[in-house]
């Protein structure tokens, strides 16, 4: 007898999650988001992030990958630890 499909993930399967940083941290109350979609790239987690999280200014926020900025075009495993950084000013 075949096993049944499955049309959403297990529940004990990893949930990739986004660090928050500055303005976004004290926008959303937490400094950090849970990812509960599959996302394969950068640009895939910022669709699946300004989706999930419209009030949240997404414009200008840097994607950092293992502590490093990355494109759009950055493959994701689920395993990188992954940051949200909105542009900062100083002086």
């Amino acid at each position: 007898m075949a096993p049944p499909s499955r049309t959403t993930s297990p529940s004990n399967e990893k949930v990739m999650r986004v660090l928050l940083f500055a303005g976004l941290a004290e926008a959303c109350g937490k400094r950090s988001l849970e990812v509960d979609e599959i996302v394969s790239s950068v640009a895939e987690l910022r669709t699946f992030l300004e989706r999930a999280h419209p009030e949240l200014v997404w414009q200008g926020v840097r994607i950092a990958v293992n502590q490093e900025y990355a494109d759009d075009a950055r493959a994701l495993t689920g395993r990188e630890e992954i940051a949200a950084i909105p542009p900062v000013s100083g002086g």
